[in-house]
């Protein structure tokens, strides 16, 4: 399973890191700002695939990081940090939007009729221009297309965590991407070519027209 403790990243090898985490521990301010303010980048960039806008992202972030903090003397020193980090953000976007919204439920995925044609080109698509798209989804459907296509969680662990059915899971996704689609034909940003590291990367990755398992 591909979530957020696959990262790898060199952030975890920097000696500063490790003191503020030792200082974290120790319940310093200084270094839990220290902490926040190195991987803000990292966390945010999570944030902002979930949350339907800037604050509500911002929101998520700091709910993360008080996770971290009072539960950072669990971390075990001998595995990477930013995994770590990571899984708290993810979950605690996740459960901003299980606990705030209703996941409105749609047909099962085998009822539809076949889908259009799809774009394969996405390899070309600037971050910011998906992201700014999937941010345009409903919170279902953008809960979902995280979740499953950039996180990694399949649609049984999905349809557990936000209580809805497989087919439920499937076909928000579905619709996630047809959505998606018609975005991307219709604001032509088909020109743009990144190559971006960490979470950007991993974003995208993400195949909007992967075949639905």
């Amino acid at each position: 399973m591909s979530k957020e403790d696959s990262v790898t990243t060199n952030n975890d090898s920097e000696q500063p890191v490790k003191q503020f985490i030792e200082g974290c521990i120790r319940n310093d301010g200084q270094s839990q700002q220290a902490l926040y303010k190195h991987f803000y980048s990292f966390a945010m960039g999570i944030c902002l695939r979930y949350a339907n806008s800037r604050p509500d992202a911002a929101g998520i972030l700091n709910d993360s990081f008080y996770k971290v903090f009072k539960n950072i003397a669990s971390y075990d020193p001998s595995k990477a940090f930013q995994p770590w980090l990571g899984k708290i953000v993810t979950n605690t976007a996740i459960d901003f939007y299980r606990t705030n919204l209703k996941f409105a439920q749609h047909i099962d995925i085998d009822t539809m009729d076949h889908p259009p044609p799809m774009i394969t080109d996405y390899d070309h698509l600037a971050y910011a221009d998906l992201l700014e798209m999937v941010q345009c989804l409903t919170p279902a459907y953008r809960t979902v297309f995280n979740m499953f296509a950039v996180d990694g969680y399949s649609h049984e662990e999905i349809a557990g965590i936000l209580e809805i059915s497989v087919g439920t899971s499937k076909s928000n996704l579905f619709k996630a991407r047809q959505k998606l689609q018609e975005m991307l034909v219709k604001n032509e940003t088909l020109s743009y070519k990144i190559q971006s590291p960490g979470e950007e990367e991993r974003f995208l990755q993400a195949r909007l027209n992967t075949k639905i398992q």
